[in-house]
């Protein structure tokens, strides 16, 4: 199954519309395809060019007979049902001729799948490669990889199921599923909730206050603060009796969560998505099922166009109301945690400042629209898939939002409304029948036993005596040969001083000959206005947040401290980086100061920088630079420690491992011993020590591949003036492999 086009951009097409029937047959009989609307995607299509692969896709979402084990989660899948080549377009937005080949059965694609009625996808990335290959050269999907690609690993990869986390997930989506049958129930639903709040073991409390002065037992509850009774700032205990006796009552069979990690809660004084009966608008509540049957539709549909319009109509319509602010998202995210993206304060705060989201502000107080709500996620998504990126799933962005802290950060309150419309009355207050627990941060302490377990081959003493010198000398340099895993180790100290892997407190910059003191400490750069202020860079905001938290220590890691001029990027901070300097006594005014301000690096600041001392093209360090900073040489570590990591954690047999080691010692043995060179030119052991992420076997074509494409390399630079030596060097490292 073919086509004659290969490479360049291809379309994947929806052939129904706004609930239209399924127009494949005819679009292949005719050699047609059409955009069945007039206000979409027109600009899309006439981008189209003749020659362009094309294929009718469906797009839908499944949780049961698939040929994998998709362990109750719902999976999105695409339907190839023709595949053909652009043979004409109109330029009309509208129609194209296409030469079309019927798939018939339709192939089913998982995971990676459009989420538009007309998807363009480029070739270049491993996932579009893939669904090409499938879609036109007939190519089998190979599901284990995309099960296990960091997006799609947490629910359907082989991970083991004692690591397996947010199980919660389908707790959730299971209760919502339910939830949605009450839309036009909720009498019925009430009437659940009061045999609840009658049994004295479960903490649930829902009185309203009426036009006529009275209280009771509310009237009517929306989808979301049903949700909210056990998603509040109470204990974990109460919120698993909570959360078990909501589920007994709507037949909700998943165990109720052993935890709640990655689920923000509502403050629990601000619980309710509505106000007091005796002053809410009659759409406020129905506004609410609206938007619960809406983005369960949107979510369980993949995206449908119309199941999308439905969704921004709903949240519009809500967004706004008397009790509902950023909320709203949160209890988005609760009915369908994979599918939608929470805004919480913490959330936002980490999006922004951490991963450079935008968040637009376009709707109700200055909080996301519906479109500014897709928006984001969209970029989001995206940017899931890259194997780099900090997060790979919403579960996953809203454990790290709580766990991650700003370098100033103080413990402070929510924004004004945040769970409830600014400047207007909210929900009641609650009272609990155990005391209000704020959840805290999970710690993830971090110390040389978990550099040692993340692959260190240095003895623990030799890491301690690291640790023992910088927390004296307050700066430390790790010099030594290319591959000796100076970055590596550099933010592993970092983390092992603070005690834990907190990046708000571990800042990292490569110097290189374009930097300068401007970029580093401070420098004037131009304002909106055009006008010219003074910006701080990165180590001054380091000096201003270890200040500010003085219990803890900052550590501030220089990558390559010799590919720039140290001397001219530090500028006086090199004067007070001295560890008798430390104090407010010794403070100096800056070369960009503001009026009045004398500035010292505090105590409790650490800087830990890396240098290649076998690159002849760096500059120097100076004297003075030495004197402030401990060094400590890291040495090529082929030893045993290296042995046992290659053999158990990589897959090596001994015997090569062995052989590798006894190649790489004798190469280094005569690097060593060459009078030009020296033992700083040395190659290291990260050159052949696979990453834990590697797939691919570690065989004698591995290590060929690494000498040629990597060692080989570098061996020519050493030896640029005798290339016959660099030769030699190369053949006796793959000599009868």
């Amino acid at each position: 199954m073919t086509t004659q086009q290969t490479g360049g951009a291809a379309w994947f097409v929806g052939a129904s519309y706004g609930g239209t029937e399924d127009q494949t047959a005819r679009f292949v009989a005719e050699g047609i395809w059409e955009n069945g609307y007039e206000d979409r995607y027109l600009d899309l299509v006439r981008s189209i060019r003749p020659g362009d692969r094309i294929a009718i896709k469906a797009a839908y979402t499944r949780k049961r007979d698939l040929p994998f084990d998709a362990r109750a989660n719902t999976v999105s899948v695409m339907a190839i049902k023709a595949i053909g080549v652009v043979t004409k377009n109109l330029n009309d937005g509208r129609r194209l001729e296409v030469r079309w080949t019927p798939v018939s059965p339709p192939r089913e694609w998982y995971f990676f799948t459009g989420r538009t009625t007309v998807w363009r996808v480029l070739p270049g990335e491993w996932a579009a490669d893939a669904l090409l290959a499938f879609a036109f050269e007939g190519a089998p999907q190979d599901l284990a990889r995309f099960r296990n690609a960091p997006y799609w690993r947490e629910r359907f990869g082989d991970t083991a199921p004692a690591d397996r986390r947010f199980l919660w997930t389908r707790f959730y989506e299971a209760l919502a599923d339910r939830l949605a049958a009450f839309h036009d129930r909720r009498g019925e639903l009430l009437g659940l909730l009061a045999e609840i709040s009658k049994q004295g073991d479960v903490p649930v409390q829902l009185e309203d206050r009426f036009s006529d002065g009275t209280t009771g037992f509310v009237r009517d509850i929306d989808p979301f603060t049903f949700l909210g009774l056990f998603n509040r700032g109470i204990t974990t205990e109460n919120r698993r009796t909570i959360a078990g006796a909501l589920a007994a009552k709507l037949g909700v069979t998943e165990p109720v969560p052993a935890d709640f990690d990655g689920i923000p809660v509502l403050h629990n004084q601000k619980s309710w998505f509505f106000g007091f009966e005796k002053e809410r608008d009659p759409e406020d509540i129905p506004a609410l099922w609206r938007v619960l049957r809406a983005a369960l539709a949107f979510a369980d549909s993949d995206g449908d166009d119309t199941a999308r319009a439905e969704f921004i109509a709903a949240y519009d319509h809500a967004n706004g109301r008397a009790g509902v602010a950023w909320n709203l998202t949160i209890g988005l995210y609760w009915i369908r945690p994979w599918k939608f993206l929470g805004l919480d304060a913490k959330s936002r705060e980490y999006l922004e400042n951490k991963l450079k989201i935008a968040i637009g502000r376009s709707g109700p107080k200055r909080r996301c629209s519906a479109q500014d709500y897709l928006a984001a996620m969209e970029v989001l998504e995206t940017r899931f898939q890259e194997p780099s990126f900090p997060v790979h799933s919403y579960p996953e962005t809203s454990l790290e939002a709580w766990l991650h802290r700003e370098p100033a950060e103080s413990p402070s309150e929510s924004e004004p409304g945040e769970n409830a419309a600014e400047g207007e009355h909210g929900s009641p207050t609650a009272t609990d029948a155990s005391p209000t627990v704020q959840p805290a941060a999970p710690l993830v302490p971090y110390s040389l036993d978990q550099i040692v377990a993340d692959g260190c081959f240095l003895e623990r003493a030799v890491l301690e005596r690291m640790l023992a010198k910088l927390r004296t000398k307050k700066n430390m340099v790790l010099q030594g040969p290319p591959g000796t895993g100076k970055t590596w180790l550099a933010k592993r100290l970092a983390y092992a001083l603070v005690g834990q892997r907190d990046e708000s407190r571990v800042r990292a910059v490569q110097f290189h000959a374009g930097l300068s003191y401007e970029d580093f400490v401070r420098g004037l750069r131009p304002n909106a206005d055009g006008k010219l202020v003074l910006v701080d860079g990165l180590f001054m905001e380091a000096v201003k947040a270890a200040i500010a938290t003085p219990a803890v220590p900052f550590v501030v890691v220089i990558e390559e401290l010799n590919r720039g001029n140290p001397a001219q990027i530090l500028g006086e901070m090199l004067t007070l980086l001295e560890a008798d300097k430390r104090t407010p006594d010794e403070a100096l005014v800056l070369c960009h100061a503001r009026p009045g301000e004398r500035v010292y690096i505090p105590s409790n600041l650490y800087v830990i920088a890396t240098m290649n001392i076998a690159d002849r093209s760096l500059a120097l360090v100076d004297l003075a630079l030495r004197r402030r900073f401990a060094f400590m040489d890291l040495e090529p570590q082929l030893g045993p420690a290296w042995r046992a990591w290659v053999v158990e954690r990589c897959g090596m047999t001994d015997e090569f491992a062995n052989e590798v080691q006894h190649r790489m010692r004798a190469l280094n043995e005569t690097i060593a011993g060459d009078p030009s060179l020296g033992a700083q030119f040395r190659v290291g052991h990260s050159f052949v020590t696979p990453p834990p992420s590697f797939e691919a076997p570690i065989t004698r074509e591995w290590f060929r591949g690494v000498v040629e494409s990597e060692i080989g390399p570098l061996l020519d630079e050493y030896w640029f003036d005798a290339r016959e030596r660099a030769l030699a060097a190369r053949g006796a490292l793959v000599e009868g492999l």
